[in-house]
């Protein structure tokens, strides 16, 4: 049986943006699913656009959401170069072939020139496409054109014919090739246009499936022309749908977040975001939402992914992170937090890691992000403990006052375990003020962490032991 390869092909022009995250995604689920290999390409032919740094944020996406690769750039394999760049060389011999073959001729045209031939067809309510104006241009016609310091592009010659393929997920497809002009396969600067290189990386590279957008459908017809000129027979495409907004338009930077970096600088876990975007466009067998790795990989497959776009819902993605933060190892999770509590000022190489690690055990069943975690953690540190307006109401009943101070004297006049004396305190309150429930509860809280919400208090009582306490007590009281 063939072994199947599919590859991850994008462009360093911006961030890794979550739709072309989730393509990876796929890709990744369905080589490991089918025991294939997943190739990563740079695609870095558009020089005005291409920077190294967005193919190092791109790399480092990547190995944080743990879609690792068996080909490509740091995993040199016997397909490489990996990066388009360095492929010039291999793109000139096959321009060459179709040269010979006389499937592709010089264009001199400017931009100037289509453009205004592409308006004048949109004026006439006709397809916008080019027309052919250098396709039969005499050799001493390409002559005075080249004195005239036009450097040519060059076109392929598109044919009249119904180009035909059987998508995995939208089923047979059929493009009309007389909608389609003579595209550009080299550009003026002699670097390859998308559709040419791809069509030459993809059969070199054994690519056996492509798994992409939807927004790639145009571009099939024109790839398969140049798998028959090349005389390559073409993979197996499956063309999935795009993540939208909620106003179902294509996701953009106008409905929020939509990176994989600002999500990991938001705190949301990889395995959280992985998660969510296998669910987007696809389901699993169970319908069930919360899937291990493990269990994403062996469940995907290609017949269930949805025809229809997916909406990106950021409050459904935040509560599987709240989930996958609740079920996560609290030694891992302090790990995971230690950097955001370091840019919010915290120095947790000083800390006592065991006390830290009871914090965080007790806090993390109210975190949504790791980014949270400072509005969180503040009660347990004096230099940040202050009263928020919602504390000092709470405190300035006269209910609050006599609970505090029966708290107080019960505190210092007696010692022992945090657990026990904390149970004994709260019994001494009741019997000498009378107070219960919330008109017990709420001063303490409120004067103990300086909130009207939070943890388990006797939990953070616990924590912040009797000495703190008493401090912040005095403080109350004076």
């Amino acid at each position: 049986m063939e072994k199947y390869r599919v590859r991850f092909a994008p462009s360093p022009t911006g961030e890794l943006h979550v739709g072309n995250a989730r393509t990876a995604l796929f890709n990744w689920m369905f080589a490991r699913h089918h025991g294939g290999s997943f190739i990563l390409r740079i695609e870095d032919t558009d020089e005005s656009r291409s920077d190294l740094s967005y193919q190092i944020t791109l790399l480092r996406d990547l190995n944080w959401l743990g879609i690792d690769w068996d080909e490509g750039p740091q995993k040199e394999g016997l397909y490489g170069p990996y990066k388009q760049s360095e492929r010039l060389e291999i793109y000139k011999s096959h321009l060459q072939k179709l040269i010979d073959k006389d499937f592709v001729y010089p264009c001199y045209c400017t931009e100037e020139e289509l453009e205004e031939e592409r308006q004048t067809l949109i004026l006439s309510k006709r397809m916008p496409r080019y027309r052919g104006k250098c396709r039969n241009l005499t050799a001493d016609e390409r002559k005075k054109r080249e004195k005239e310091g036009r450097i040519p592009s060059f076109r392929f010659k598109v044919q009249p014919q119904v180009i035909e393929f059987e998508d995995l997920i939208r089923g047979t497809m059929k493009i009309e090739g007389e909608t389609i002009g003579d595209f550009i396969i080299i550009r003026s600067n002699g670097m390859p246009a998308y559709n040419f290189a791809v069509v030459i990386d993809d059969h070199l590279m054994g690519i056996t499936h492509v798994i992409r957008g939807e927004d790639h459908l145009s571009n099939t017809a024109l790839q398969i022309m140049l798998y028959r000129a090349f005389g390559f027979n073409p993979p197996t495409f499956a063309h999935h749908s795009l993540i939208l907004g909620k106003d179902r338009t294509k996701l953009s930077k106008r409905h929020g977040s939509v990176s994989v970096g600002e999500f990991h600088k938001k705190g949301i876990l990889p395995e959280a975001l992985v998660n969510y975007l296998g669910l987007l466009g696809s389901s699993f067998t169970d319908s069930r939402e919360v899937l291990s790795r493990e269990e994403m990989i062996s469940g995907f497959t290609l017949k269930r992914a949805s025809k229809s776009g997916a909406i990106f819902d950021e409050e459904k993605l935040l509560w599987l992170n709240a989930i996958y933060i609740r079920n996560c190892e609290t030694e891992d999770l302090v790990e995971r937090l230690k950097p955001f509590l370091e840019q919010a000022g915290y120095k947790t190489d000083t800390m006592d890691q065991e006390w830290l690690k009871e914090i965080i055990e007790l806090i993390k069943t109210d975190l949504t992000t790791l980014a949270e975690v400072n509005n969180h953690i503040d009660i347990f540190f004096d230099e940040k403990y202050k009263l928020t307006s919602e504390a000092k109401k709470v405190l300035e009943r006269d209910s609050a006052d006599k609970v505090i101070k029966a708290f107080s004297e019960y505190l210092e006049t007696n010692t022992g375990s945090p657990k026990d004396i904390y149970s004994a305190a709260v019994k001494y309150i009741k019997e000498k003020t009378g107070a219960k429930g919330k008109e017990l509860f709420m001063p303490i809280r409120a004067a103990i962490t300086g909130k009207v919400h939070g943890p388990e208090l006797d939990k953070v009582f616990i924590i912040l032991g009797r000495e703190r306490t008493l401090k912040r007590l005095s403080f109350i009281t004076s």
